[in-house]
């Protein structure tokens, strides 16, 4: 990329994150401190012992795409417009993992544990091997340059799938007609699209047995839609799971027993596996993704604007 090109995307990024505040937050909406908000007596169920929301790093520019590492022990998370992607222990804080990072966006890890990130500036899904070279996995669509990889999850079959809602290009440089759910099978050349009727398609989950998709529309109509995933990896179905307020559903994940986890405005909101708000972990900064990580995977760590938040929870994050 050249350094003409660089500045182009560094300020889409930061346009970016200025647009997504913008949807996140209420009209009348103040920053208020990190804390529980529990509206369900089934919410306790969710919360370990003296559980709290705390910070562990301040002063970022607009973070995202949180995973956990297991056999590192550490947390990857990208911040967009500093063209980074840190990594966070316990005891150590946060160190650089990758820069530039091509203003990389999501992260997942595949069934071999290697690192899969959604990249902006590249405008592709790459893999970090285990010797860390970086190799591209996707790029096009029908000979057409994919519109901006947002969010990513891996299948236990191998499947990759994410999505790709045009935040962080100029849209006068979209090549794609719509903004796509995709899947890439393992070896495939180009992904399939599986959700071509979404607004904004963003944060994206499987259900703990794979059988459901969850996918977030950042659109005007901020909710949760469900889908059932066929033998064949086609989906079917659709309907609206959740709707989620103030702000826009980004990033999403899910529990091991079903429950949802949607950022939002405020914090992140979970949901029980039947759609019913259980509670909210609140964040004085807009909640832009989420992970499980750590011992268990019972810690859910929160990117939200500028800073990193976490929780301890009673119950593991669905692998």
């Amino acid at each position: 990329m050249s350094p003409r090109s660089l500045a182009v995307g560094v300020g889409l990024c930061a346009a970016l994150a200025g647009a997504l505040l913008a949807a996140q937050a209420a009209p009348d909406a103040k920053p208020a401190a990190p804390a529980i908000e529990v509206l369900d007596d089934g919410f306790k169920a969710v919360l370990a012992p003296g559980a709290a929301v705390r910070k562990l790093e301040s002063g970022l520019k607009f973070v995202e795409g949180p995973v956990w590492l297991d056999q590192a022990k550490c947390l990857l998370f990208s911040d967009i417009p500093a063209d980074a992607i840190y990594r966070w222990e316990e005891g150590k804080g946060r160190s650089v993992f990758r820069q530039p990072s091509h203003n990389s966006n999501g992260n997942a890890v595949d069934r071999e544990g290697r690192l899969l990130t959604c990249e902006h500036g590249s405008r592709s899904v790459t893999r970090t091997e285990k010797d860390g070279k970086v190799v591209t996995l996707a790029a096009l669509y029908k000979a057409k340059k994919l519109n901006s990889p947002n969010d990513i999850v891996a299948k236990g079959d191998g499947t990759i799938w994410f999505t790709d809602p045009p935040y962080g290009i100029d849209p006068k440089a979209m090549e794609q007609p719509a903004s796509c759910v995709y899947r890439l099978d393992a070896d495939a050349k180009e992904p399939v699209a599986v959700v071509t009727d979404m607004s904004r398609p963003n944060g994206l989950c499987f259900s703990p047995d794979e059988k459901l998709l969850y996918v977030g529309d950042s659109g005007p109509l901020h909710h949760v839609r469900r889908f059932r995933v066929k033998a064949d990896n086609t989906l079917e179905g659709g309907d609206v799971f959740v709707v989620v307020a103030p702000g826009v559903p980004d990033g999403i994940r899910m529990d091991k027993e079903g429950r949802l986890y949607s950022t939002a405005a405020d914090g992140v909101h979970v949901f029980s596996p039947e759609g019913k708000p259980l509670g909210t972990f609140k964040t004085p900064e807009t909640a832009a993704n989420c992970a499980f990580g750590g011992k268990d995977h019972k810690t859910l760590f929160i990117t939200a604007s500028t800073g990193l938040y976490a929780v301890d929870l009673a119950v593991s994050g669905a692998k």
